[in-house]
């Protein structure tokens, strides 16, 4: 059997000019970053802003991961292939991978099997640069912040009270803490600091939420960095920093055109983790896809409570985007996983276990209700699935009142997704968008922390500590408590806790600490354990990559 970069190399894609006429574009709408990768012009992006928004928006999502797999991107990829056989002028509207998963323990996000989009290699590792030049851009005001006191600290800023983190797109738990400025005065002033991952940086969500280089302005000038003397709020624009921010972002804001296997145009651009940031690709690309396709296929991260919830909460409130439908990722394998089967004989036939953990599928897509939005079930096959067990998940399915549909889309590319894009076509065809976020923006913070953690959580009591209390009451005095919430959590359970797998209920949400996000216009409450700077296993898949000596990269999968 052939691994998914084996079958991504033998694939021959067709040039990237070719694909951007399949989307609409002239190959002067796009700079060619070599044979196979683009990136959208400026001015075609500008043209485009002044267009209505044509395509119907499909979101993605998924039941709670398990080491067991999912296959989220596989499934969009798949149904975006699925669309255009069909006869639908289909687009995708992608995250972009970080490079700590892809060296760590989860790997990449080009999808797999026959759905996979291309060059996986070179989107896996460093693509366009994006990513690096977010990071560069985080770690500048870093950088002037610090200079700022060195060089007189006209703004008062106090060091005990700077909120602004360094980032680096990899997993190193060695920089969660450390401390800078040793070694005497001409270093700077000595204080407390931490690394944050890249892709839950504030820099990433607000690269993500932005709709163009002026927006994207506004958002970086009013980034709370640390308090005065005296306890005011200061932002990037205090240090004069956004100019430069703003530059090293000029060309990564641009949305990155690319391709599947079967030569559906893709833009992937944006990466934000969906367990500690708000887990979807950027506003611009999802906006141009909507401009040039009739359907636009997008995915959000982890489960349906973690990226879904804030696809819907905040990502479309946010841009006025309105989903059509979603489609909720399911497996076999990963539902006996909920129901307690071990993952070292998930290829035993265990219908017991499929129908315990069927709970888990059956809260995410009652939850998906409560924000008005058509769903459909994905049940991802998966060869070792038994006939039994395929027809027992259908059946819990229609005996729940959802509506489920088999796809084969890594074995069989976009015709194994065929069935899924008849209905979801069925889907927005026959309802209506009627669409609604699950809070008021106008209800108090701790209040909409409570909603999520009652209606998509299940929770039956939700704590803050002191410390998130006070930080909930200062952000909300000083202007900021009409913002959504993003909570981060673990992304192994419906609820805070990792071990809770199935469909948990009344277990307690403790809401430990909470971090301000103005330029990306959201309160970061965190949850249980999270941590913003993940860490490699003991295993890393760092240790199985590799490259020839003619510059073929293996092992990425």
């Amino acid at each position: 059997m052939l691994s998914d970069i084996q079958i991504s190399q033998q694939n021959r894609p067709e040039k990237i000019v070719k694909i951007a006429e399949k989307a609409g574009l002239s190959g002067d709408d796009i700079e060619v970053y070599g044979n196979y990768k683009a990136k959208l012009s400026m001015e075609k992006l500008l043209h485009l802003e002044k267009q209505p928004l044509k395509g119907r928006l499909i979101l993605v999502t998924a039941i709670t991961p398990t080491p067991a797999g999912e296959g989220k991107s596989t499934i969009s990829i798949g149904l975006a292939d699925g669309l255009r056989k069909i006869g639908c002028n289909a687009m995708l509207a992608l995250r972009e991978p970080s490079l700590g998963p892809c060296f760590g323990l989860k790997g990449g996000a080009t999808g797999g099997g026959y759905a996979q989009i291309v060059p996986m290699e070179d989107i896996n590792l460093h693509f366009t640069g994006d990513i690096h030049a977010i990071t560069a851009a985080n770690n500048l005001l870093a950088a002037m912040i610090d200079n700022h006191i060195k060089h007189g600290n006209s703004l008062r800023i106090n060091p005990d009270k700077i909120y602004w983190r360094r980032c680096l797109d990899l997993n190193d738990r060695a920089l969660r803490q450390i401390e800078i400025g040793l070694g005497g005065s001409i270093n700077g002033t000595p204080r407390r600091d931490g690394f944050d991952i890249s892709v839950a940086s504030e820099i990433m969500a607000v690269f993500c939420l932005s709709e163009n280089i002026a927006d994207l302005k506004r958002r970086l000038s009013r980034i709370v960095i640390a308090e005065d003397m005296d306890g005011k709020y200061l932002t990037a624009a205090d240090v004069k920093a956004v100019g430069a921010m703003a530059a090293l972002l000029k060309d990564a804001i641009r949305p990155n055109l690319v391709q599947t296997l079967e030569k559906t145009p893709a833009l992937v651009h944006g990466g934000p983790f969906a367990n500690i940031a708000h887990g979807c690709n950027s506003v611009i690309a999802t906006k141009t896809a909507l401009r040039l396709a009739d359907y636009v296929v997008t995915e959000a991260g982890f489960g349906a409570d973690l990226g879904a919830e804030k696809f819907l909460d905040i990502k479309c409130p946010s841009a006025g985007l309105i989903p059509s439908a979603a489609v909720i990722v399911a497996t076999v394998r990963a539902l006996k996983m909920h129901g307690g089967q071990p993952k070292d004989k998930l290829d035993r036939e265990n219908l017991p276990a499929l129908e315990k953990g069927f709970a888990n599928l059956r809260t995410h897509f009652a939850n998906m209700q409560k924000f008005r939005v058509p769903a459909v079930v994905a049940i991802n096959h998966f060869s070792g699935d038994t006939p039994a067990e395929t027809e027992k998940l259908a059946a819990l399915c229609r005996e729940a009142g959802i509506k489920a549909v088999t796809v084969t889309a890594w074995a069989d590319g976009g015709q194994g997704a065929v069935a899924l894009a008849e209905e979801v076509v069925r889907l927005t065809t026959e309802n209506p968008p009627s669409y609604r976020p699950l809070y008021n923006a106008e209800l108090p913070l701790q209040d909409k922390i409570v909603t999520i953690a009652r209606e998509i959580y299940r929770a039956g009591k939700v704590e803050f500590s002191d410390q998130a209390a006070e930080k909930l009451a200062e952000i909300t005095a000083k202007g900021y408590g009409a913002l959504p919430v993003c909570i981060a959590k673990t992304q192994n359970s419906i609820s805070a806790d990792a071990k809770l797998l199935g469909a948990p209920e009344g277990h307690t949400v403790t809401i430990r600490d909470v971090r301000l996000s103005a330029g990306a216009g959201f309160v970061v409450a965190l949850a249980g354990n999270i941590l913003t700077m993940p860490g490699l296993p003991a295993s890393p898949a760092a240790e199985r990559i590799d490259v020839s000596d003619d510059g073929i990269v293996s092992g990425l999968f």
